[in-house]
């Protein structure tokens, strides 16, 4: 580091400072334009052959972009046979061939090494594994097995596996029993981390030794010798007698050896796991092995033996010996101890194989004989993340199937080392779990019953109630009961949903009439959703029908079939449902028209004699026909009452005069036999107290007096013209009741040379002016005479007929009135029995209620097909709705512009005057 000083000059005075340079060595490593190939021989032992026999290690330059091919030597000499050989370019190859026959395979220098090893290697016979002694006095036997192995089979992977649904450890479904398509699955796999094979064999020699053993002995003796004495006397004396004698034996001493080499060695890593299954996109998965470490092991072939190198004369320390008289014989002294204490054991080594750290086989030098190898340490099982596969989403392409089956391979690598064979291996897993697919879908749809408007007398039990010209609601959740396997039960299935539909057997709008429908359309509607809002159109066929739904499981093949409710069985891919439902029409927007009494002309006429309506009408309330506002004020509606003339505060209607009314209905009532049926009943209310009380009425006929209305005596016809000039029916109407008649009532034959402009002139001149019966004082029936169709003539579909639309929708024209000559009386009362005990009976007899206002009540009724015991619809009375107060909003108490209140009934339509008659203005009129 250099420190040196620095003044920038931004700095203020009397500040220092300073640059401090770094050295930074920088290192470049090129790739190399050129490199070496590195060829050397050895025996199979690892003895270097260089320079041996004719062996040259050989050195060779690599060349960019140049090809290579190394090649082992073609004619060794006869007692060495070629092995194989180890190629290696991060280092120097070890342990022998890898390998075992020919040359590696060429290649093109790209210069992404720097050497290329290449060793050969050759057995030698007839000489020591370890290599010659040179010693000529000797000999030693080439190593031989000796009759000593350990023999190890492959070991068996003891492999096994699961396929389950995702998450291990917390399976949302059982696949035994079922998993949809979408959901995914893992596979696990366990097995021996490796595998091993191995022979370790025992070779074993025999070395001799021809050692000549030398020896020099000192030998003494004493024979002793004849002396004479001075005095001539013989005796013996000591004669010690000495001589050095060498003693030479030749033996031949043996040295036997042995030595452990590695026959065979085959270890086994894992390479990858394979599973399949039908539910597997693609049938199938691979798993490699994830925080796996594959075994570390080294073998080296270092096995051989080292003889001695013994003198070959030993000179033995010198030795004596005494003979006694005579010289010592040593000729026959045996030596051999100094042969064999010359002669060292043989040095031997195993080959070596150190396996995850431990030593199996011990190549240290030793004498005499190697050390037994130990065993293999045997693999445990893997842990059960090495192998293990989560997140196998199921494809929608997989239609449902039960009990698919499972196989397996797991595969081993044969590692790098290896020794006289082996190859990569394979294993089949068996007893691998099945899987079953199932997709479940549930549909328990419901169609919204439209009670508050239904108006039939009798509602269908077990109908839901859907009315014409309305909206309704059908349900289709995505909730229900499925089967109570694991996963499955009663839950949300929208994941599953690939489409969800209904289908009408009628024609429907969406619920804000933006699209239309026809009948018996499968209609596709947002899945994710579970409520949707149609229309009903005006012109359906009131009646039962079957509402049908379903929901299609996203992995449904063509031509999928269904299952109701849920699709328990596997083999169906819908799940269907049905809803019964009713199609009811309406009858509403009973209004009076028209009063013929002359007080009220001005009420309904833009001038006195004139036909002209003011528009002005008096409806039931103030709602529509669905409980909107209609726009009327309270004085405009029913019945007509004190305070309901704008001029007149307490003008009602006089007897004698009719008021006209007419009503609408929609639905099925188009047809010849069909009518409204009213039932009118009668009240008295009291003048000063606004008593309220039942009434019998009667009248006097040109035959009869005191007819009571409703007698089997009550005989008078009503009659009803449709085109009079008071009721102001629109030509239009006229003209389109006209010709649906021509179309559709008439046959061929009958209007045979009738235009259908023609038939409406006719029927406006002809048929409508004519007078229609429509019943009694008691009863009224209105039929097809008085009937106008009034359905929509614009906005209709294509498709659609236009005349079935215009006559889905009636009004119904009538008029009523009570005979000018009218008497009251409570209800029950025997008018025949007051007269026979008052008296007689006359106009002003004191029963006959004459202060306050008789109030006409219509009871309104449909019927269709004529079927006049079975009323269709009711205005008032249907058991689940009143058209006429809960809709139409009818008010049941009311105020009279003198304070009075009136309690009033559902269904009040008019007030007469107990007291006043028609003939107040014209006496010559008759009765009714």
């Amino acid at each position: 580091m250099i420190e040196q000083e620095h003044s920038p000059g931004e700095f203020g005075a009397g500040v220092k400072a300073y640059r401090y340079y770094f050295p930074i060595l920088f290192e470049f490593t090129l790739e190399p334009q050129e490199g070496e190939a590195v060829i050397k021989y050895f025996t199979t032992t690892g003895t270097p052959l260089d320079g041996v026999d004719g062996f040259k290690n050989e050195t060779h330059k690599l060349v960019m972009n140049q090809p290579f091919q190394a090649e082992h030597r073609q004619n060794p000499p006869p007692n060495y046979t070629y092995k194989g050989y180890q190629k290696r370019i991060d280092k120097e190859p070890e342990g022998g061939p890898t390998e075992a026959d020919g040359d590696p395979t060429g290649f093109k220098y790209e210069g992404n090494f720097s050497t290329y090893y290449v060793f050969y290697y050759y057995d030698k016979q007839g000489s020591p594994p370890g290599g010659d002694p040179g010693n000529p006095t000797s000999g030693c036997t080439s190593p031989s097995p000796s009759g000593n192995s350990i023999d190890v089979p492959l070991n068996d992977p003891s492999v096994s596996a699961v396929i389950r649904a995702d998450s291990r450890g917390s399976e949302r479904f059982n696949v035994l029993d079922g998993i949809p398509t979408t959901e995914s699955l893992y596979g696990n796999v366990l097995a021996k981390s490796y595998l091993s094979k191995n022979k370790f064999v025992e070779m074993s020699g025999t070395c001799s030794f021809d050692i000549t053993v030398n020896r020099t002995y000192e030998l003494t003796w004493d024979p002793g010798k004849e002396v004479t004495d001075e005095k001539g006397n013989k005796h013996t004396e000591p004669d010690p007698q000495s001589a050095s004698e060498t003693v030479t034996k030749s033996y031949t001493i043996e040295r036997k050896y042995s030595f452990w080499v590695i026959d065979n060695l085959e270890v086994y890593k894992i390479n990858e796991a394979a599973l399949q299954n039908y539910a597997f996109e693609g049938n199938g998965i691979r798993i490699s092995p994830s925080g796996y470490s594959s075994p570390s092991y080294a073998a080296t072939k270092s096995s051989g033996y080292t003889p001695p190198s013994p003198p070959s004369t030993v000179e033995a320390p010198s030795g004596s010996k005494s003979g006694g008289k005579t010289k010592p014989d040593v000729s026959g002294e045996n030596l051999k101890t100094y042969a064999e204490d010359a002669v060292d054991e043989v040095k031997v080594k195993n080959d070596s194989l150190i396996f995850n750290g431990s030593t199996v086989m011990n190549g240290s030098q030793t004498e005499r004989a190697g050390q037994r190898p130990g065993q293999i340490p045997a693999a445990a099982q893997i842990s059960n993340n090495v192998l293990y596969s989560p997140g196998h989403v199921i494809p929608t392409s997989k239609t449902n199937k039960a009990d698919q089956p499972s196989t397996g391979t797991i595969y081993y690598g044969l590692m790098n080392g290896n020794i006289n064979g082996g190859s990569d291996k394979s294993y089949p897993i068996y007893g691998i779990n099945s899987v079953t697919v199932h997709t479940p879908v549930v549909m328990y749809p419901g169609v919204s019953d439209d009670r508050a408007h239904n108006q039939k007398t009798t509602p269908a039990a077990g109908r839901s109630a859907i009315i014409l010209d309305r909206p309704f609601t059908v349900m289709m959740p995505n909730s229900g009961q499925h089967t109570n396997d694991l996963g499955y039960g009663n839950r949300d299935y929208l994941k599953y949903i690939g489409s969800k539909q209904v289908r009408f057997p009628f024609d429907v709008y969406e619920g804000t009439k933006a699209a239309f429908y026809p009948k018996n359309t499968w209609i596709e509607v947002d899945k994710s959703r579970e409520q949707f809002a149609f229309y009903l159109p005006v012109w359906v066929d009131e009646g039962f029908y079957t509402v049908e739904f379903r929901s299609i499981a996203h992995n449904a093949p063509s031509g999928a079939t269904e299952q109701t409710n849920a699709n328990l069985n596997l083999s169906h891919h819908i799940a269907y449902g049905t809803v019964p439902v009713d199609v009811i029409g309406r009858v509403y927007d009973f209004q009076v028209t028209d009063i013929a009494d002359y007080n009220w002309e001005g009420v309904f006429r833009t001038a006195t004699g004139s036909r002209t309506p003011t528009g002005n009408a008096y409806w039931v309330g103030l709602n529509g026909i669905d409980g909107a506002p209609r726009g009327n004020t309270m004085q405009y509606t029913l019945p007509i009452r004190p305070g309901s003339h704008p001029l007149y505060k307490n003008a009602v209607i006089k007897t004698g005069y009719h008021f006209k009314f007419d009503l609408k209905t929609k639905g099925n009532m188009f047809s010849p036999l069909d009518q409204i049926v009213i039932t009118p009943s009668f009240d008295f209310i009291d003048a000063t107290n606004g008593n309220r009380q039942p009434i019998d009425l009667y009248y006097h006929t040109g035959k009869r007096n005191y007819v009571r209305i409703g007698s089997a005596a009550d005989q008078v016809q009503r009659y009803v013209i449709l085109n009079d000039r008071l009721r102001n029916v629109p030509v239009e109407e006229l003209t389109d009741t006209a010709l649906y008649q021509y179309d559709h009532e008439y046959t061929f034959n009958q209007v045979a040379g009738i235009g259908r402009s023609q038939f409406v002139q006719w029927f406006i001149q002809k048929p409508s002016l004519k007078k229609t019966p429509v019943g009694s004082f008691s009863l009224l029936r209105l039929p097809e005479g008085v009937r106008t169709l009034i359905g929509p003539k614009t906005g209709i579909p294509s498709g659609v007929d236009p005349a079935r639309v215009n006559a889905a929708v009636q009004r119904w024209y009538g008029e009523y009135s009570l005979p000018a000559e009218l008497y009251a009386v409570p209800a029950g009362t025997s008018v025949a029995e007051y007269g026979r005990t008052h008296g007689g009976l006359t106009d002003r007899s004191a029963i006959f209620l004459k202060k306050g206002y008789i109030v006409v009540n219509f009871n309104i009724e449909t019927v269709r097909n004529g079927d006049t015991g079975k009323p269709y619809l009711q205005y008032i009375r249907a058991p689940l709705m009143n058209q006429w107060a809960g809709m139409e909003g009818f008010a049941r108490n009311v105020m009279d512009p003198y304070g009075r209140r009136y309690v009033l009934k559902d269904g009040d339509v008019a007030f007469y005057h107990a007291d006043l008659s028609s003939w107040d203005d014209f006496r010559p009129l008759v009765t009714h």
